[in-house]
Order: C-alpha cells, then sequence, then structure tokens
C-alpha cells in the first residue's frame, strides 16, 4: 500500500510539472508575443477613465464652437477676423498660442472676406510673437509630401508644428509622436512647440523628452533629405487627464467681443481651434467614454498638460510585460500543488484581482504592465489542473471496469443484497466504483442491447441467414425497402431486395467478371463488402452498402448483417468541395504566388521594388486571400442552420446597411437614396445576416455603377389575403447584366464583365450569399437588368404580426 501510495504522488507530481511548464510557457507566449493585445487595450482605456486628474488652469481652450459659428457666419471665416483675436490675445500677454487651423491656401476676396486678410494675419502673428502654426502630410497623387501654411504666414509664425495623433489598431488615439517630418525636417508636435515657446527653448533642443525612440537605424534614415519618408520620432503614450471638457473652454466669439476678460489669458498657454459638432477633427481616445470622441483641439491640451507636468505612460517591453504575467502565474501553479482545491481556487480569484490592482497602479505611476496574458493563463489553469486530477480518478476506475469486465459474461438477475443495503456511509470515490460496477452488470446483458441497438441504429440495417435470408430488420430499413417499392423486407431475400438498382461498377474486378448482388454473401468478397459499395437507387440517392459475416462463438458462420448508409449529403459537399478546391487552388493560389514571386525580387538589389510598392503589392494580394477566407466563412453561416431572428422594423435594416455603405459610395461619387413611405415594416429576421446581404447588394451596385450615379432603396408594405410582405427594392443605374448571364447571378463562383465595365476582383460568392440568406428567411428574391440600363432587385420578405 505505501508503494501504491508514492506511485501516486510521483504521477501527481509529473502532472503538476508538466502542467507547470505548459501554462508558464503559454503564459510567456502570449505576453511577448502580445496576442491578447485587444483584451490589454480595453483594460488600458477602462484605467485611464478611472485615473481622471485635475485639469492645469494655465492651459485655455478657444473653441471654434457652434454658438460661434451661428454668431460669426458659416466657416471659413476672414483672416482678418483671426488677425483681429490674435492682437486682443497679444494685450493679454499669453505664454503660448496654438492656432489649429490651416492656412495652406491665399484667402480668396469676396464678400466674405475683406482685402489684405493675409497680410493683416501675418502682421498680428508677427507682432505677438507666440503663435505657433500647424503643418501636415498630405498625398496629392503625386507622392507624400508636406502642407504649410503660406509663405507669409509660415514666416510670421513664432514656429511650425504638427498636430497629428498616431491611431492604434483599434482606432482609438492613444498616443502621439512629439517629431514628425521628412526629407531632413523634423516639426514638433504643437503641444511641444507651444512649451519651447513659452519656455524659450530652441526647437530640437529639448532634453529628457518622454516616449519611445525609434531605432538608431531608422533616426539616421530620416536625416536624409532625399527618402521621401514621413518620419517620426518620441512616441508618446498619452496619459488623458479627462475625458472632453475637463480643460477649461470658452467660446470664439466671446473672446472676439471682449466679453472675456484680458487676465483671464496672461500667463495662459491658450489653445484655438474648432470644437463645432461635424467641423472638429474628433478622435475616439480611451477616456471617449459615453461621448464617443474628443475634439483634437482638446486632445492637444492633454498633451500640453502631460509635457508641463511630465507625466506619460511608457510601455512595459516584451521582458517586463512577461515577467509580470509569469509571477502570478507560477504562484497559482504552487497553490495547486500544496493548497487543497478550495483554497487552491480561493488563491486563484485573490491574485486574478491582484494582478488587475497591480496593473492599474503602477499605470498611475507611469508604467503600463498589460495583464491579459496572466488573467487568460489564470483561467485555464485551473480547469485543467482540475481536469488533469479528474482524469487520473477516470483511469483508476476504467482500470477497475476493465477488471471487472474480464469476468465471464453471465446474465444474472440484479438484485440489491443485504449487505448492501447495510453499507456504512461511503465517500465520493467509492459512489464511483459502485456506480462503475452497476453499469459493468448491465452491460453484460448482451442480448437485451442487441436488440435495442438494431432498433436504434441511424442506417437501415438486416440481419439475414448465410443463404440471405431477411430474419430481422430494423425501422428505417423498412421505410427505405417501401420508398422504392418493396414493402416487405422480413423473409425476403437480400439479392431480390437489391434487384431494382444498377450494379456498380467496381475497380477490383477483373477483366470479363460481372457484379452479382448474391457477392453481398460470398466470404470471399468480405474483404470488398466490409468496405462498402456505392450505388445510385432508383430514386437518385447515394448508397453505400455493406456486408460483414456473422459468427458462433465456435468461429462458425451463422449470418450476414447487411447495412445500407444513405451518403447523398456526403458526395453532394465534397462535390462542392471539389468545386470550390477547384476554385481555391487558383484564386488562392494567385495572390499567395504573387507574394512569394515578389520576395524572391526583393531579394535581389537589380529587381527590387520601391519599399512602398512592395509593401502595398503585398498588401494586395494578401486582402485579395482574406477576402476569400472571409467570403467562404460568410457564406458558410448563411447555409447553417443557426439564425438567431429577431423582431424588428425592416428599415432599421435596411438604414443600417445604407449606412455601412455610405463611405464606399462616397469612395466613387455615388448617392444612396432611401425612400420609406411613413409606417412599420415588421419582420422577424437575423439582423446580422440581413444586414450583410442588403450590403452585398448595395456593394455590388456600387461597383458596377460609373460616377456620379444613384442607387435608390425603397420599402412597400404589401397586404395579401393569407399573409403580409415586405418588399424591398434595391435599384442602381449601373452597367447591368447581360441575359445570357442572367441564369447563373446566384450560382458559385460567377463573375460577369462586358466592355464598359471595370475589372472587378470579387470571388462570385456574394449573390450566393445573398440568396442563401433570403432563402433561409422564406423569402423571395428577384431582378430586372438590362446592359446599360441598371439593375433592379426587389426583396419579398413575410411581415411579422403579433
Amino acid at each position: 500500500m505505501n508503494t501504491e501510495h508514492i506511485k501516486v504522488e510521483r504521477i501527481a507530481l509529473r502532472e503538476w510539472l508538466m502542467i507547470s511548464c505548459l501554462m508558464l510557457l503559454l503564459t510567456a507566449g502570449l505576453a511577448w508575443m502580445a496576442t491578447l493585445n485587444r483584451i490589454d487595450l480595453s483594460l488600458y482605456d477602462r484605467f485611464m477613465q478611472a485615473n481622471s486628474v485635475p485639469a492645469r488652469d494655465d492651459i485655455i481652450i478657444i473653441g471654434i464652437d457652434d454658438y460661434s459659428l451661428t454668431e460669426l457666419g458659416k466657416w471659413p471665416w476672414p483672416r482678418a477676423r483671426h488677425a483681429e483675436l490674435l492682437q486682443q490675445l497679444s494685450a493679454a500677454k499669453p505664454l503660448a498660442i496654438g492656432l489649429d487651423v490651416f492656412f495652406s491656401e491665399a484667402e480668396q476676396s469676396g464678400l466674405d472676406a475683406s482685402s489684405g486678410g493675409d497680410q493683416q494675419l501675418a502682421a498680428a502673428l508677427s507682432a505677438n510673437n507666440l503663435t505657433v502654426l500647424p503643418v501636415f502630410s498630405e498625398n496629392a497623387g503625386k507622392g507624400l509630401s508636406v502642407g504649410k501654411p503660406i509663405p507669409a504666414l509660415a514666416s510670421a509664425a513664432r514656429q511650425l508644428s504638427h498636430i497629428h495623433l498616431e491611431l492604434d489598431k483599434d482606432g482609438v488615439a492613444r498616443s502621439v509622436f512629439l517629431r514628425e517630418g521628412m526629407n531632413g525636417d523634423m516639426w514638433p508636435h504643437m503641444a511641444l512647440a507651444m512649451k519651447d515657446v513659452a519656455q524659450k527653448i530652441a526647437p530640437g533642443t529639448e532634453i529628457n523628452l518622454p516616449g519611445a525612440r525609434l531605432s538608431a537605424a531608422l533616426r539616421a534614415d530620416s536625416t536624409k533629405a532625399d527618402n521621401g519618408l514621413w518620419q517620426r520620432d518620441y512616441q508618446m503614450h498619452i496619459p488623458f487627464y479627462g475625458s472632453s471638457g475637463h480643460f477649461k473652454s470658452v467660446p470664439y466669439v466671446a473672446v472676439l467681443r471682449g466679453e472675456v476678460p484680458a487676465d483671464f489669458f496672461k500667463n495662459k498657454y491658450v489653445l484655438i481651434g474648432p470644437t463645432a459638432v461635424g467641423m472638429a477633427d474628433s478622435f475616439p481616445t480611451p477616456v471617449s467614454a459615453n461621448e464617443g470622441m474628443i475634439a483634437g483641439i482638446e486632445i492637444h491640451a492633454n498633451i500640453l498638460a502631460s509635457l508641463l507636468d511630465s507625466r506619460s505612460v511608457r510601455m512595459a517591453s516584451n521582458l517586463e510585460a512577461s515577467l509580470y504575467c509569469l509571477c502570478p502565474v507560477l504562484l497559482a501553479m504552487l497553490a495547486y500543488l500544496f493548497l487543497s482545491p478550495r483554497l487552491a481556487l480561493l488563491t486563484t480569484f485573490f491574485l486574478f484581482i491582484g494582478i488587475l490592482a497591480t496593473s492599474y497602479l503602477v499605470m498611475r505611476g507611469g508604467l503600463w504592465l498589460p495583464p491579459a496574458a496572466a488573467l487568460v493563463a489564470l483561467i485555464i489553469a485551473y480547469p485543467l489542473w482540475s481536469w488533469r486530477r479528474l482524469e487520473a480518478a477516470i483511469r483508476y476506475l476504467g482500470e477497475e471496469f476493465i477488471l471487472l469486465d474480464n469476468e465471464p459474461h453471465l446474465l444474472p438477475e440484479l438484485k440489491t443484497t443485504d449487505e448492501e443495503e447495510k453499507r456504512p456511509v461511503q465517500d465520493r470515490l467509492e459512489q464511483r466504483i459502485d456506480a462503475m460496477q452497476v453499469a459493468a452488470r448491465r452491460v453484460r446483458d448482451l442480448r437485451q442491447f442487441v436488440s435495442d441497438s438494431l432498433s436504434s441504429l441511424p442506417d437501415a440495417t438486416l440481419v439475414t441467414t448465410t443463404d440471405g435470408n431477411v430474419l430481422l430488420s430494423n425501422q428505417i430499413a423498412k421505410t427505405y425497402f417501401a420508398s422504392i417499392g418493396v414493402p416487405q423486407v422480413n423473409d425476403a431475400l437480400v439479392p431480390y431486395l437489391f434487384a431494382k438498382m444498377n450494379p456498380p461498377q467496381l475497380q477490383e474486378q477483373l477483366p470479363g467478371e460481372t457484379f452479382s448482388w448474391w457477392n453481398l454473401l460470398d466470404l470471399q468478397k468480405t474483404t470488398m463488402m466490409v468496405s462498402g459499395i456505392e450505388v445510385v437507387d432508383p430514386r437518385g440517392r447515394d448508397l453505400l452498402i455493406k456486408s460483414a459475416p456473422c459468427y458462433s462463438g465456435k468461429k462458425e458462420l451463422v449470418g450476414w448483417i447487411v447495412s445500407l448508409i444513405n451518403i447523398t449529403a456526403i458526395r453532394a459537399a465534397e462535390r462542392s468541395r471539389d468545386e470550390t478546391l477547384h476554385f481555391i487552388s487558383h484564386d488562392m493560389r494567385a495572390p499567395q504566388a504573387s507574394i512569394l514571386a515578389l520576395l524572391e525580387l526583393q531579394q535581389d538589389p537589380a529587381t527590387a521594388l520601391p519599399h512602398d510598392e512592395f509593401l502595398n503589392r503585398i498588401e494586395k494580394a494578401s486582402r485579395i486571400t482574406l477576402g476569400l477566407a472571409d467570403n467562404f466563412v460568410q457564406l458558410a453561416r448563411a447555409e447553417s442552420q443557426n439564425y438567431h431572428l429577431e423582431d424588428m422594423d425592416f428599415q432599421d435594416v435596411l438604414l443600417d446597411a445604407s449606412e455601412e455603405m455610405w463611405t464606399l459610395a462616397k469612395s466613387k461619387h455615388i448617392k444612396i437614396v432611401t425612400q420609406i413611405p411613413e409606417g412599420d415594416y415588421p419582420v422577424r429576421v437575423d439582423r446580422a445576416l440581413m444586414t450583410r446581404a442588403l450590403t452585398n447588394l448595395l456593394s455590388n451596385g456600387i461597383k458596377y455603377s460609373p460616377a456620379d450615379t444613384t442607387i435608390t432603396c425603397s420599402l412597400e408594405y404589401e397586404a395579401g389575403l393569407v399573409e403580409a410582405s415586405v418588399i424591398c427594392t434595391i435599384k442602381d443605374q449601373g452597367y447591368g447584366i447581360a441575359r445570357v448571364d442572367q441564369p447563373k447571378l446566384f450560382q458559385r463562383f460567377q463573375r460577369f464583365k462586358h466592355g464598359e465595365q471595370p475589372k472587378n476582383d470579387g470571388v462570385g460568392l456574394g449573390m450566393v450569399f445573398v440568396k442563401a440568406v433570403i432563402d433561409h428567411h422564406h423569402g423571395q428574391i428577384s431582378f430586372v437588368s438590362a446592359p446599360n440600363e441598371g439593375t433592379t432587385f426587389h426583396i419579398k420578405l413575410p411581415a411579422f404580426s403579433v
């Protein structure tokens, strides 16, 4: 017994070491590779929202807000007005002024602009000598270039600066590069430039700037005047002070009219920029919360306050993040080894809370340690360890079951003995052992098992004598043979049951040899019949027919078991798969081959492409491959039965699809017009799939229409005698579909093109997806189209009524 105990301890230690190594490797890998970056960023945003800091009193925002636009007229305002504002601010003696307005073109004289506006503004800039103006990067079709204020204003400004923000992959602005530029010229961010102006620091001579620096090689490249690339350095993660409206702000018009005392701006940093809805360059930030986005001028105020307070958030290195995540996971694994399951679970819970608290407190000190890898590892570790402990118990019970199963297969009466009834209270292990003993006794009842199993088999099954006379058949077999005109199955001969089927063509058949249904009962054909033969029945269904001999305990042949497996769906799926693989083997391989070819060319300096062109080509090929995969996934979901139906108004679905396609339509100068009469359009649909189907139709309308055309979407409620319907019509003014191509519109991998139509990189699955979604909603889709006359789709869905 002592030996067994030692053996169990060694097994437990081995299991613990294996799981510990696995969890530590998993944690280190997740932390080092930043695999859970989305979760970490979400936690980062929540912690940032909870870490609000009072705003500095010396930063004032003069907002070009809706009130100012109402009072002073539509934008742009005459530059003489900006000059007047700067003159008033100069008298107040602020520390620095940041004017977040682009003046890339000279002012045009007209009714709303007085003559000499540029000269007046330049004079005001020169007079105060405290104003920072923005530059920006632009791409006018000839490559990247710098957009600067007109020379008169650029030379009059105290300093030029950039106002760009860095957006993460989720579109949230969390950081900024303090220096940006190109061709050897580097400009500080507007906040840094204002700090330099106030503290009389020459641009480029700042010391101890926060933020991560670029590598030495990249900084060296940035000094080349002809590199043509936009360079950035000193990436600082912004420790936001608060959400929108956190910093003091006054309307532009109030300052212009003198309603704000001059002392209000004395020795202050003044930021002037748009805050009006629809005019401001707004961005989502970690502290946006319910506001959604914050105006760029307010983000600049946060950056300026951070620089003045010497605050920033440093991102932990891969090594620091890995070590931070490994420590709690190691503690948890030690708890699993030495503590009871309940205490180990409590330890896991407190470690989970401790990780979140530590990450938050450290971030308040200026260091971000991403906790997601440790949190996920803890979530996995305890169930995994519990599973391994349970697996050991099951393994032991399995060994006991084998011992019981090796006993003679008798069929004793299942009785509860007095000794079993008087058994004292059992622990959980003993209960499981008793349950396994009961199961073992029940398994021995083979006769009842065979009888019940035959009737519950999912396939048609026949049990025959040695000469093929059917003794037993399940209900599925009876139903099947009745469907092909054979009502009587029992007592019939197997070869006669299959007489209406055409014999299969076998590859293993010898020349001159013909197939006979008696082969099902031939011991010499056992190998072939056990594997099964495929036939097509009179109703066109694909069947796999198998037969296997039955032997007695003395190894004597006593009969045959014949089964019929309906593989119609499998063969249909295989044909669809072959068709799909044939298509993918061309379309999926093509972009991958292009990538490999580009990589080969890039290795040779003589054939290497410019870096931007090389990346663009790689990106294009990768997006084509991703598009293929996405289309197949969406089609698979549309063809599945897992629909989440909801009661809703169909106009909401149509408006969602129109909004989603608005950007694409605008890029081609195409209007999407919705004509929805007053009323309700109740339907029961899967909102996500139906929206995707409508966006596919709108996307096709945009792709296959020339610029400056209109796509019209309308709804109609049709009350029928039996049931009401909702009809959605989508009409474009595109190239149309040729009559010869129209029957193939809803078939897989069909792409059409005629002379005037631009090339389309679609897969040919979009309309298949639309048809599948409409069919699953018991709807109908039809269309009318002619070349160069556009296409009109009509979707008819059952209206839902309570």
